[in-house]
């Protein structure tokens, strides 16, 4: 019985380790399990962050549907209210009949389900990390930190912070531009959702004066290079066709 024992045991584990060996790692089944293309919906606002879809989905040739009305920004969310009550946000998405907000969520949703491994790099690589801190960082510190910058000037004297102590905002710009000094792209060694993420903050921080673009050039020649991709391009001319609609003043340069 002990001799029979040991042979079962022994044969169980040879198994169980053939099998760990085997199995793809998670994010080749992720791939491998690419879904059917999905029917997506975009509820959209000219010059928010629901460019980033339209810009994700120009990039992987995915279709969509597009929503919003064109030069009435306070309409279009209007349109947003009667899908999403208990969220006016754009983008405001349909996956099929999921109902999706947050950017970078619904983002990292196509991309997982239908990206086929697209504009993400491995998960095993160097660059993986530098892509999911940028997806993130994007959002969770730059946009965060240069909209208080704004608010914070427009609710005092209206004038660009133009001191020799960085704000939050131009802290989080230096982090950017020094990245910059190391790789190409925010992803890493080639472009991928994580610069998609980071053209509207960085967009925000340059246009309402809360920061000095001479001061950042190497996110000005990051910027030339997003911007003259064909799917930013296309994205231009579908969701933004007139310009900025009714933006919000920039701060007053000293």
């Amino acid at each position: 019985m002990k001799t029979f024992s040991a042979i079962a045991l022994a044969m169980t584990m040879a198994f169980a380790a053939q099998a760990c060996t085997s199995a793809p790692p998670a994010a080749e089944a992720q791939v491998a399990q690419t879904q059917p293309t999905p029917k997506i919906v975009i509820y959209h606002a000219e010059g928010r962050r629901s460019e980033r879809v339209v810009w994700l989905c120009e990039e992987l040739g995915l279709p969509y549907e597009l929503k919003f009305r064109r030069g009435d920004v306070a309409g279009s969310f209007e349109d947003i209210f009667a899908v999403n009550p208990g969220m006016r946000v754009a983008p405001t998405v349909f996956y099929n009949d999921e109902l999706l907000v947050e950017s970078g969520a619904i983002l990292e949703v196509i991309l997982d389900r239908n990206g086929n491994g697209r504009l993400v790099p491995p998960v095993n690589s160097a660059d993986y990390g530098l892509h999911l801190k940028f997806m993130h960082f994007a959002e969770g510190t730059l946009a965060s930190d240069v909209i208080a910058d704004y608010r914070v000037a427009r609710a005092t004297d209206g004038k660009a912070p133009r001191g020799e102590k960085e704000t939050d905002g131009q802290r989080a710009m230096r982090f950017a531009e020094d990245h910059l000094a190391k790789y190409p792209w925010f992803g890493g060694s080639e472009f991928t959702a994580a610069d998609i993420m980071m053209v509207f903050p960085i967009s925000y921080a340059i246009r309402m004066n809360v920061a000095d673009p001479a001061k950042y050039p190497r996110i000005a020649a990051w910027q030339q290079k997003v911007e003259a991709r064909p799917a930013f391009k296309r994205m231009l001319a579908i969701a933004r066709p007139d310009g900025r609609v009714a933006p919000p003043p920039s701060l007053t340069l000293p």
